[in-house]
């Protein structure tokens, strides 16, 4: 890919109203993108703010029937040009999603790049591949874990 396609598309998405994207029009998106342009894309003002929506929709995705009783906290790191860290915090029926790492021990840790993180939180990466192929490290309950996807209403492109 040369310099001007992926400069246009950087330009494309940084121009991109992302809160009026909905979860499936952005799924469309992260599958038409190749690691390499998720990598370029996912720079300076423009990753803080991709992350910032798809944390900040989490909470609006959650599905607490499918949570019932459970009580635990999630810390996300996703590596990239820098570490992203959010937390997850799923206790009585509802979620909260806070920027930052707490002194609390979270009951799980997924580790990934931002291509990975872009796949999974889209519904176009499979996190059982992901984890095998060490794309994605878990530290903690990986029973949990591996349960997330249905904790959330997934997009599918």
């Amino acid at each position: 890919m040369d310099g001007t396609s992926s400069g246009k598309l950087t330009d494309d998405l940084a121009r991109l109203d992302f809160a009026a994207v909905s979860p499936e029009e952005f799924a469309r998106i992260v599958k038409g993108l190749s690691a390499q342009q998720i990598a370029e894309v996912m720079r300076g003002e423009l990753r803080t703010r991709i992350l910032g929506e798809v944390f900040g929709r989490m909470k609006q995705q959650f599905r607490p029937e499918a949570a019932g009783g459970l009580t635990a906290l999630i810390r996300w790191e996703v590596t990239g040009e820098s570490d992203a860290v959010y937390e997850t915090a799923i206790a009585d029926g509802a979620c909260e999603v806070t920027p930052g790492r707490s002194d609390a021990e979270p009951r799980t840790t997924l580790v990934m790049g931002d291509a990975e993180f872009l796949k999974l939180v889209s519904g176009n990466g499979n996190p059982v591949t992901m984890f095998m192929m060490r794309k994605l490290k878990v530290a903690g309950d990986v029973g949990l874990a591996s349960g997330l996807t249905r904790y959330f209403d997934i997009p599918k492109a």
